[in-house]
C-alpha cells in the first residue's frame, strides 16, 4: 500500500504531495520473489532455557513473531508472556525444524545465523565493522548523528515526523527498525504508541547495548511493546508476510549487500507493507551534473501490495 490509494502514481505526480522535498522521494513495487530454500546449516549450539520459575502459570508457550534466520520457520517460544524487554530476556526461543535454540544474550535477543557458536570468524565490509566499535557505538547519538544535517538531513526530529506521515496506513501493525543503530529512532516508534510491536533491529553487539543504556530508566520505554534483536539485514528473522511497516534511517550505505536487504525487506512485508529508507547522495561519475553540487540526503520510498 502506498501512501495514497494511488500506488501507481508516477513520480512527478507523487513528488507534488511533499513539496519540502522535491526529487528527493521515489515510488517502485518490488515484486515477491519465490521463497529461498532452507538452508543446510548447522551448528553445535545449546541454551538452556533455566528451570521453571514460580509464575508457571504466566508462560507462554507458543508461535512467535520471530523466525529461524536459518530456515525461517517460526520460533517457538517458552517464557513469560508479553512482548517487552523484560519478558523477551527471560524467554527461550527454539526451532523445531532445524532444532536451534535462542536466547537472550545481554540485553538483546540473538537471532543470527552464528547465534550460539564458540568459534566462528567471518570477514565483515569496513562499514560493518566499523558500527560494531564499541567507541563509534557511544559517540552516535553524541556527536556523530548530529552532523548529518551537513548533508542535507533535516534532523531526527523531522524525519521522523516524514516517516510517520508514510507509515500512517500501517498504524496498529509490527514495524521493524533495521539498522536501528542506538535505536534513536526506535525509541520515538515505541513512545508514539502507533504500532502494535516495534523491533529494533541491528547487526552490531555494542550499538543494541547503547540502545539499552538510553531506555533502562525510562519506564515508559522499558515496558512497552519493543524488543531488541541482532539480526543480519540480508538474513531478517522473520516469517514472510508477517510485518506491516519497516524502517532503516540513513542506513543503506552500511549494507554489504543493498540489494539482498531490499529482498528480504520485501519477503517479510505483508501485502500492502511499508519500507521506508534514508541514505546519502553520493557523488561519482555517473551522478548527473544538476545534482553533482548538492550533498542532499536521498530518501527512498519502495510500496510492497
Amino acid at each position: 500500500m502506498a501512501l495514497a490509494a494511488h500506488t501507481t502514481l508516477p513520480l512527478h505526480q507523487n513528488s507534488a504531495l511533499f513539496p519540502r522535498y522535491p526529487c528527493l522521494l521515489q515510488n517502485c513495487r518490488l515484486r515477491p520473489h519465490p521463497r529461498s530454500p532452507s538452508a543446510r546449516i548447522r551448528a553445535s549450539s545449546a541454551i538452556a532455557l533455566g528451570p521453571e520459575s514460580s509464575t508457571e502459570s504466566k508462560d507462554a508457550s507458543d508461535v512467535d513473531l520471530f523466525a529461524c534466520p536459518i530456515c525461517y520457520e517460526p520460533l517457538i517460544r517458552k517464557g513469560p508472556s508479553g512482548f517487552n524487554l523484560p519478558a523477551i530476556y527471560r524467554s527461550g526461543f527454539k526451532c523445531r525444524k532445524c532444532n536451534k535454540s535462542y536466547s537472550s544474550k545481554n540485553v538483546y535477543l540473538d537471532l543470527t545465523v552464528t547465534s550460539g557458536t564458540k568459534e566462528y570468524n567471518e570477514f565483515k565490509p569496513a562499514g560493518t565493522e566499523l558500527f560494531r566499535s564499541p567507541l563509534v557505538s557511544y559517540v552516535y547519538e553524541r556527536g556523530w548523528r548530529q552532523n548529518f544535517n551537513r548533508s542535507g538531513f533535516p534532523g531526527p526530529d523531522e524525519e521522523f515526523n516524514m516517516a510517520q506521515e508514510f507509515f500512517k496506513p500501517a498504524e496498529g501493525g509490527v514495524l521493524v527498525d533495521v539498522s536501528c543503530g542506538s535505536g534513536l529512532f526506535s525509541r520515538k516508534f515505541a513512545k508514539s504508541g502507533a504500532y502494535s510491536r516495534v523491533i529494533a533491529l541491528d547487526f552490531s553487539e555494542n550499538m543494541l547495548r547503547q540502545c539499552y543504556d538510553f531506555i533502562k530508566d525510562d519506564d515508559s520505554i522499558l515496558s512497552s511493546n519493543l524488543a531488541l534483536v541482532r539480526a543480519d539485514v540480508s538474513r531478517l528473522p522473520f516469517p514472510s508476510g508477517s510485518v506491516d511497516a519497516v524502517h532503516a534511517g540513513a542506513a543503506l550505505h552500511c549494507w554489504p549487500s543493498p540489494s539482498n536487504a531490499i529482498a528480504e525487506i520485501n519477503r517479510i512485508l505483508r501485502s500492502g507493507g511499508i519500507f521506508v529508507g534514508s541514505t546519502f547522495l553520493r557523488v561519482s561519475p555517473s551522478t548527473p551534473a544538476l545534482l553533482r553540487p548538492f550533498r542532499q540526503v536521498l530518501s527512498t520510498l519502495f510500496t510492497y501490495s
